[in-house]
């Protein structure tokens, strides 16, 4: 099963010691921000202080992401140049287009060849925003083989947009159906944007369930606070979980006895169901809870 993605956690890479903890907030991904969290007075030391972060810090197997200022300021160069020489395992592209994206892979091919780094070991991840970007995110996932996901950036989307953004969420409903589609077809991750109030606990609970149920395969978010109830909903009920193993029981016994198909609860199981048993078993293995 591929890289587990539940949490993706925003942290300023200003901030000394956020970065020097951001290991052991229990996030499956930690996101050192140079872009929103960094004010540009202090873009050039974050940076500093980002790259030597990466370098000294043991994260402790925690995926180490860090997200750049965009291409098309003075930053954005600089950010990738500096943070890919110290070999980060994905850098995220802000306001993510598919030429930037293909800008980016060529950039990172000199770099790893000038540091003598393995080919395509540092990684890609696109923050759709804008609305050309939610409609050519298709193209955006396809520009590079390094892309592992893309996380939707519901604030600035609806900014594009001219719209206001709310906890219920209607106004980002396709741009949800949207990416989940494109990223499903790709077979990357689909992260959702964060839920800004940090207090409200039911209300992040709820929106995390719908993006689970429209596709999204985790969410990002800015307070380790956050992340315990984020991980309970994208983690596999103990019912499913039962379910999952009687199906794939049920699999193996058929297969013994020669039969193509089976029954189970008095149900006909196929190949969806098989494989949505498959999918919560891997699961349930790589959370401990078989």
């Amino acid at each position: 099963m591929k890289k587990l993605r539940r949490t993706m956690l925003f942290m300023p890479g200003n901030n000394p010691g956020m970065l020097q903890n951001a290991g052991i907030l229990g996030a499956d991904s930690i996101i050192l921000d140079l872009e929103d969290a960094v004010s540009i007075t202090e873009k050039d030391s974050a940076r500093l202080l980002v790259s030597e972060a990466i370098k000294n810090i043991d994260y402790s197997g925690v995926e180490v992401v860090v997200r750049v200022n965009p291409l098309d300021t003075e930053f954005g160069p600089k950010d990738i140049d500096v943070i890919a020489r110290v070999k980060p395992e994905v850098l995220m592209i802000p306001k993510a287009t598919e030429e930037q994206m293909k800008q980016v892979d060529e950039v990172l091919n000199k770099i790893e060849d000038e540091e003598g780094f393995e080919k395509g070991s540092i990684k890609l991840f696109a923050l759709i925003e804008t609305a050309f970007g939610l409609e050519t995110v298709y193209d955006v996932i396809g520009a590079s083989k390094r892309v592992q996901g893309v996380l939707l950036g519901g604030e600035d989307l609806t900014s594009d947009f001219g719209v206001k953004r709310t906890k219920k969420g209607d106004e980002i409903l396709y741009a949800r159906n949207r990416v989940a589609t494109a990223c499903r077809a790709m077979k990357v991750d689909a992260i959702d944007t964060p839920f800004t109030d940090t207090n409200d606990y039911k209300g992040l609970e709820e929106d995390t369930k719908k993006a689970k149920s429209l596709g999204m395969t985790g969410k990002s978010s800015i307070n380790p606070r956050q992340i315990d109830t984020i991980h309970s909903v994208f983690a596999p009920m103990e019912e499913e979980i039962k379910y999952a193993v009687r199906v794939l029981q049920a699999k193996e016994e058929a297969e013994k006895e020669g039969k193509g198909v089976f029954a189970l609860d008095g149900k006909m199981v196929d190949a969806p169901v098989i494989n949505r048993a498959k999918t919560t078993y891997e699961l349930a293995k790589m959370l401990n809870l078989l």
